[in-house]
């Protein structure tokens, strides 16, 4: 129950000398008349999660402000003071994005490690995720900070925490840097007026450098240099991606690369789209308009930061399709793993992650190549934790989720849009090299491993009484779970909360070695797949659907994915979503 007075003490409280004139106005208007905003923008601190903050921006406890960031900000100093590698020589690096207020947010927070007596590595303008991740290792860094909100909407901004190795902080770093936020009650215990001669600037070097280890990953620059003329349309969508992808594209070979000009302008507006998510459609119309003017044979997309990848590709037919996460990513892997070992480059060592919502497609790539493919939780800071853990023993070649982020290499510990858009590129020169259109190579993919087709479905419950409806839906899974499901009977169940796998058959249980979480999965005897698990951070619960059968005819996709559709809408009837 909402209690609006103590609402209007908490937001007193911030028109203290300790809040600058901006923020105290604002906190009086809602005081004086805006009592919906006064009531969203105080009813609850802004939560630092396993990730760090993200939030609309504006003033309150609720909100992306100087002060919310600055109290996470001492939190994390306080973590580091006690467990950095060297205390009397604590290094950050900080990146940030095209979003408003960006770069001011990356000034208070260097202004507040510095205060702290650390060491800050502070991009001189905005870059990528992924070069951030790289900074960290690259400059010896005992963490890292980015500035960004990723996809979301306009209003939004976040602050994203990386670790030592550049993925995103993983257990037990991750709930103890919370436990050091929580302790910061006040923003009077934030270390403000820093040491500006202790902020490095970094630039153009460490471009440089980022883009070799890009570079490094080129299978077949040769192919590239018969193919370089190959269409490309690329867009960043107003963010980071502007900074380095056509160079990278460039680099690698490619000289026919065509930007959207209107959306190399970044701005945090985001004027020309509605929202500045690769997975939207509408995100890739201007792209894919210049791309019909041009003649592109792809269209790439790339999210704020740049560690997303959307996909665009041109049919024999002319027509343009867009590709999901799952297909873009199967391309990329099929190119790596069958490349390497045409080449011989695979020494047994090797391995791919996948997450276990991800198509079984990559699975059965990396089988079929004799590749090892470890499944894991969705979010890449368990593919960082992975590769950490298997540094110096095997070798990380790539990997990726549904969600449009794929990672090729271990130089970077993050989603990375730029090395993948590059690879994409050349994939696609490959398939020109044979003849071939990236549309017929994928049905060459489906041909050979089998023909996937994936959907997700987002069951909104919003509010407390949501909340408890979610929770009962996972708690009836479990206590009496589904025998059949629209017609095929459940062969096996793993529940990740439990770390228990049951096959349905013999009652036979076995450890499921993951990182507890509410996830459920049922698979069934026709080959079918129901993940289900309620989101971590906003009101609803995920369902992933994943059905396959054989392709044995190229000319029979159109009938066959029709088949795979119909068979993902006869288990969500079953159901009852």
């Amino acid at each position: 129950m909402i209690n609006i007075e103590e609402i209007k003490k908490r937001a007193q409280l911030w028109l203290s000398d300790d809040f600058d004139n901006e923020t105290r106005n604002e906190v009086r208007e809602m005081l004086d008349g805006d009592e919906k905003a006064l009531i969203d923008a105080f009813y609850q601190d802004l939560e630092f999660g396993t990730g760090g903050l993200r939030g609309i921006m504006g003033a309150g406890t609720n909100r992306m402000n100087r002060y919310t960031l600055g109290m996470a900000t001492q939190g994390l100093s306080n973590y580091l003071l006690k467990e950095a590698r060297d205390r009397n020589n604590i290094k950050v690096a900080i990146a940030y994005d095209c979003r408003n207020k960006s770069s001011y947010f990356a000034r208070v927070t260097a202004d507040i490690f510095t205060a702290n007596g650390f060491t800050v590595y502070l991009f001189e303008s905005l870059r990528p995720t992924p070069e951030l991740s790289y900074s960290i290792r690259l400059y010896n860094c005992d963490a890292g900070v980015i500035i960004t909100a990723s996809h979301n909407p306009k209003e939004y901004n976040g602050y994203k925490v990386s670790w030592n190795d550049g993925g995103q902080v993983v257990a037990p770093h991750d709930t103890a840097i919370i436990d050091e936020v929580r302790k910061i009650t006040s923003v009077s215990e934030i270390k403000t007026g820093g040491d500006s001669t202790k902020i490095i600037s970094l630039g153009e070097e460490t471009d440089n450098k980022y883009l070799a280890e890009v570079k490094s990953l080129s299978i077949n620059p040769e192919i590239i240099k018969r193919n370089s003329d190959i269409g490309i349309v690329y867009t960043p969508l107003h963010g980071t991606g502007h900074k380095l992808a056509p160079e990278a594209l460039k680099m690698y070979g490619f000289t026919n690369i065509y930007t959207v000009s209107e959306q190399c302008i970044n701005d945090g507006n985001f004027p020309t789209i509605k929202s500045p998510n690769p997975e939207e459609p509408t995100a890739l119309a201007m792209a894919l308009d210049l791309a019909k003017a041009k003649n592109a044979e792809i269209v790439m997309a790339t999210d704020p930061d740049a560690d997303r990848l959307g996909i665009a590709i041109r049919k024999p037919s002319g027509e343009y399709i867009l590709l999901n996460g799952n297909q873009t990513g199967s391309i990329l892997l099929w190119y790596i793993l069958s490349q390497k070992r045409e080449r011989k480059q695979l020494k047994g060592d090797e391995y791919v992650i996948s997450t276990i919502v991800t198509t079984d497609l990559f699975n059965t790539i990396a089988e079929r190549n004799g590749v090892e493919c470890y499944d894991v939780l969705t979010g890449f800071k368990f593919f960082a934790a992975l590769i950490r853990e298997l540094e110096g023993k095997k070798k990380y070649i790539g990997g990726g989720e549904e969600s449009f982020g794929f990672l090729p290499g271990d130089y970077v510990r993050d989603k990375d849009g730029i090395s993948s858009c590059c690879l994409f590129a050349e994939a696609a020169a490959w398939a020109k090299d044979h003849g071939k259109s990236v549309w017929e190579l994928l049905l060459d993919i489906y041909a050979e491993y089998g023909l996937y087709k994936e959907r997700l479905v987002n069951v909104v419950r919003k509010g407390a009484e949501g909340a408890a409806e979610i929770k009962k839906m996972m708690d009836d899974y479990r206590s009496a779970p589904p025998a059949i499901i629209a017609g095929s009977r459940v062969a096996k169940i793993n529940d990740i909360l439990t770390g228990l796998s049951t096959d349905i058959a013999t009652g036979r249980q076995s450890k499921i070695e993951l990182e507890r979480s509410n996830v459920l999965q049922f698979f069934l005897e026709d080959g079918s797949k129901i993940s289900v698990r309620p989101s971590g951070t906003e009101p609803k619960i995920k369902y992933y659907f994943s059905v396959n059968t054989t392709l044995n005819n190229k000319t029979d996709f159109d009938a066959t994915e029709k088949r795979l559709e119909n068979r993902i809408d006869e288990i969500i009837k079953d159901l009852r979503l």
